[in-house]
């Protein structure tokens, strides 16, 4: 009996050499897997998996994750408003790390003898996938054709016609990779220090001039209705949101971060729904939330994100944060008011009933209602006491 190898297909040409490669050189029952975290039609997973059995796998299996992608990672991509560098949403790292988990579970479940990817030598997504299967299925062998062979792109074309593979693998200029929580864009201006992308370069085009308002509803931290509509789930109201504020060109930017293999690399990614998405959501919570709760809260979603790039998706201490972010999330509710303007966006206004920003209590720079002068007068002294101590005690130092 031949060994069995799960692969982590595309469709592409990375994981179509694969495919081939797997079953004619290495003699193995190749059994293609594709993980849906929002970035596929019907049509095209019908596409791709006819693409699979013509390749000669064993099986084809389509995971549908994309809710699944939202309970495990981005309900608390949300809650921390991570943004990583204060600028990039995560959109390929946290999906990667789904996929590679649902791929691993897979493989367990068939009694899989080894698992592949397509992953070249020079990204993050080989650490992402190479770690999580060490972690999730120690005994599982990976195998990494493309990375492990150093192939040519040219090599890879002429390997598939020799086998009689004739599928249109012309380079496209731009590099897609489309999710529920953004996507990534790369071409020859993302591979140096300085350039942006021409407009056309990005898969959702302005058509939307006139500026709009939306009403965005959260109820614990979570996003539940958009301009009074109410949704079952929030990955119905992620799409919905999505194809309201796509069109008008928010959400685009450049990303420098620095890869798991240490080196720095440029991005570029449209995420319009999950951009205005996090502003509202952190406007919400600076109305809602004390002083300490956000502080901590952007201490350790810093880390969140962090880790969550990195691939380490599956260390306890990720669990342990997720309680805490979401038990921030309690009072969490509320409407977020967000204007919407070709290729931006400005959140004009919240509405809560637990809104700490009540007038009952006073209004910043107007009166209050909680204490008199003389308290402050005191508050003060108390305040800054410890400090003038320190400078009384060592005025002769200065």
């Amino acid at each position: 009996m031949k060994k069995k190898v799960v692969l982590a297909f595309s469709g592409g040409l990375d994981t179509s050499y694969c495919a081939i490669y797997l079953s004619k050189d290495l003699n193995l029952e190749v059994h293609s897997v594709i993980v849906d975290t929002g970035g596929f039609s019907k049509e095209e997973l019908e596409y791709i998996e006819k693409r699979a059995y013509a390749l000669g796998v064993a099986s084809h299996h389509a995971v549908d994750a994309v809710k699944g992608y939202y309970e495990s990672s981005i309900r608390y991509l949300i809650y921390g408003n991570v943004l990583k560098n204060n600028t990039y949403p995560l959109s390929v790292s946290a999906e990667r790390v789904t996929q590679a988990t649902a791929i691993a579970e897979y493989a367990k479940k068939i009694g899989a003898d080894y698992v592949a990817h397509g992953s070249t030598g020079a990204g993050n997504d080989q650490v992402r996938f190479d770690m999580i299967f060490n972690i999730l299925c120690p005994n599982v062998g990976i195998i990494t054709p493309i990375r492990d062979l150093k192939l040519s792109r040219e090599a890879e074309i002429e390997y598939l016609k020799a086998h009689g593979v004739e599928f249109n693998f012309e380079k496209a200029q731009y590099s897609i990779n489309k999710g529920i929580w953004g996507t990534s864009v790369g071409g020859k201006e993302t591979l140096q220090s300085k350039g942006i992308l021409p407009e056309e370069a990005w898969p959702t085009q302005v058509t939307k001039t006139d500026a709009e308002q939306v009403e965005i509803e959260f109820k614990k931290g979570e996003l539940v209705g958009i301009n009074g509509q109410q949704y079952s789930h929030p990955v119905d109201a992620i799409q919905a949101l999505q194809a309201i504020v796509g069109p008008y060109g928010i959400g685009r930017d450049i990303h420098v971060g620095d890869t798991i293999i240490g080196i720095k690399g440029r991005v570029g990614f449209e995420a319009a729904a999950p951009m205005v998405i996090i502003k509202a959501h952190h406007q919400l919570e600076k109305h809602t939330l004390t002083k300490w709760q956000l502080s901590w809260k952007d201490q350790l979603a810093m880390f969140y994100g962090n880790w969550m790039h990195e691939g380490q998706f599956h260390d306890p201490i990720m669990r342990n944060m997720e309680v805490f972010l979401a038990d921030t999330q309690k009072t969490v509710s509320g409407k977020v008011f967000v204007q919407l303007m070709p290729y931006r966006f400005q959140v004009i206004g919240i509405e809560s009933k637990h809104d700490l920003m009540a007038s009952k209590f006073g209004s910043y720079g107007e009166m209050n209602e909680g204490y008199t002068g003389d308290d402050v007068k005191g508050f003060s002294k108390i305040f800054g006491n410890q400090v003038k101590i320190y400078h009384s005690v060592n005025q002769d130092e200065n």
